[in-house]
């Protein structure tokens, strides 16, 4: 029977430097702007495609549907989105930034690249190229095992 060895199982690998990355940005992103990481993503994708339910934005996201809900709560108290009924499904509301939501993002943005930039400073622009192909292709073989 074969072994398991955890430091050379790529999915445990590929957990642990998302984890690494995700700490570090959640980090700067939270001292400097008072945002956790989901409520972050849910500013980024609002701002990609303005008025979006909860639901689409837990897929886009690929986050469950109570931290989505905990990061629309916490934006939406703080002011930075707000809710309008869904013309196509009067359960639903569809979430937009709020002015001051915009202009967070506009401030974070940048702070964002800047974090993408020195995470990948000492990779080559064919480096992260291929890396961008393989998350596509590790995406993608995922999704036939467990499409959600």
């Amino acid at each position: 029977m074969p072994k398991l060895n955890l430091d050379d199982f790529l999915p445990y690998r590929l957990s642990i430097a998302s984890n690494r990355v995700s700490s570090a940005i959640a980090t700067a992103y939270q001292s400097l702007f008072g945002l956790k990481i989901p409520e972050w993503r849910l500013i980024a994708v609002i701002a990609e495609g303005e008025g979006m339910t909860q639901q689409a934005l837990g897929s886009a996201t690929r986050m469950d549907k109570v931290t989505v809900s905990r990061a629309a709560i916490a934006l939406y108290g703080r002011g930075l989105v707000q809710r309008k009924p869904n013309p196509d499904d009067q359960r639903s509301h569809l979430l937009s930034l709020t002015a001051a939501g915009k202009a967070l993002y506009d401030s974070v943005t940048p702070k964002a690249l800047a974090l993408e930039k020195q995470v990948f400073a000492g990779f080559s622009a064919a480096e992260i190229a291929m890396f961008r192909g393989l998350l596509d292709r590790v995406e993608a073989s995922a999704e036939k095992i467990d499409p959600e």
